[in-house]
């Protein structure tokens, strides 16, 4: 009896022994469990910092911008504080315009306004990166383009090196001043054949509204759709030049409660050449014996109204033979259309031996030149009486 109690009390000892044991691996496995999940976490780090990163590479994509052409060129809004320009930028007058161009050996370019400036309002200032242009006290008169052109280096030295340019049009707005001034109180502009003519009534304001009018007209603005437009960096553009549109004519610009006139355009119309004259050069004979005569005729078709102007070069002139030239013009058809015949013809009389050579005749007009060239021969007259 007393070893059955024994046994029973050693197996009960064992079993709760080994409940025990049961009992405190569970708590080995959250243990585990729990080194488990911070070593996740601990590896998820790096991928946040991952994560992180495309931010800190936003800034190379300004090569987009500096595609644009305004990625060079800054403006200086404040101290310390820049901004990239756009195309174009407005300035009050009277404040400070303050420009950066980055790169080496920069070079600037602005209204040539500021060139003949004698006040020193203008101030340029190279430095090792990038340069400077200030405009002091700035002026309606200072309104136009500035660009600047500098070379990208990298590296020490600016071995092949890259130059890039910005560019930016400012416009100094004035409550008195709607047109950029000028002192001319007449301007005298061509209208020629087939090219766009300018009128160039700048302003100072982009906001303010334009209209074109004609001097002693009852019309009260001038506007004839895609012909002419409003260029605000330019002025009036007119595409398709015609005589009816010379005259005098003036510009009105309005913005808020003011109303002012321009300088007053001078226009007139040149018949102006397409290109430059095509002339035909041709003697009346191949040879000619000593003592006979003979003519070298020139001959140029082209646009009607067009003056062409002619010369010549022949081989009497060495031995102080003057030229006897007769000129003409005359009209023709040709495919349906009217053309000029301009024509020159050279006359040779009693030909001698210091008239044989070549014959070159030079015809020019508004848009350049042209030189066309021919050979006559001149017989002894001895061979002529021995035949």
């Amino acid at each position: 009896m007393k070893i059955q109690q024994n046994l029973l009390f050693n197996i009960t000892l064992f079993c709760f022994a080994a409940k025990c044991e049961i009992k405190t691996k569970p708590d080995r496995t959250a243990e585990k469990k729990l080194v488990g999940v911070s070593t996740k976490s601990t590896t998820k780090k790096p991928k946040q910092d991952v994560i992180k990163r495309p931010p800190k590479v936003k800034p190379p994509a300004s090569p987009a911008q500096n595609q644009a052409g305004g990625s060079i060129l800054s403006q200086v809004m404040q101290r310390g504080k820049f901004q990239q320009v756009g195309d174009t930028i407005t300035v009050k007058v009277g404040q400070t315009l303050d420009l950066r161009c980055k790169g080496t050996s920069v070079r600037w370019n602005y209204p040539h306004y500021l060139h003949e400036d004698d006040e020193g309002r203008l101030k340029i200032k190279h430095f090792g990166r990038y340069s400077q242009l200030i405009v002091l006290n700035t002026t309606a008169a200072d309104t136009g383009e500035f660009s600047c052109g500098g070379y990208q280096c990298t590296g020490d030295g600016c071995h092949g090196g890259e130059e890039k340019t910005g560019k930016t049009f400012v416009f100094v707005t004035d409550p008195q001043e709607l047109f950029v001034p000028t002192e001319d109180y007449y301007v005298v502009v061509q209208m020629r054949t087939r090219q766009p003519a300018l009128l160039p009534c700048q302003i100072t304001n982009p906001l303010a509204k334009v209209t074109l009018h004609r001097e002693f007209h009852q019309s009260r603005s001038l506007w004839m759709g895609q012909k002419i437009s409003f260029d605000q960096k330019k002025g009036f553009v007119i595409y398709q030049p015609q005589v009816s549109l010379a005259g005098s004519l003036y510009c009105i610009a309005e913005f808020d409660n003011l109303r002012q006139m321009s300088t007053k355009y001078m226009l007139i119309y040149v018949h102006f050449p397409s290109a430059p004259p095509k002339p035909t050069i041709e003697a009346s004979v191949k040879s000619v014996r000593a003592g006979e005569n003979f003519v070298v005729t020139c001959t140029v078709l082209g646009d009607l109204d067009i003056a062409v102007d002619f010369t010549w070069t022949y081989p009497g002139q060495k031995i102080g033979r003057p030229p006897y030239v007769r000129e003409s013009k005359s009209q023709t058809r040709r495919g349906g259309q009217l053309l000029q015949v301009s024509q020159t013809i050279l006359s040779i009389d009693e030909s001698r031996a210091g008239d044989d050579g070549t014959y070159t005749c030079t015809a020019q007009n508004l848009q350049g030149s042209t030189s066309v060239n021919t050979k006559v021969s001149v017989l002894p007259a001895a061979a002529t009486a021995r035949n």
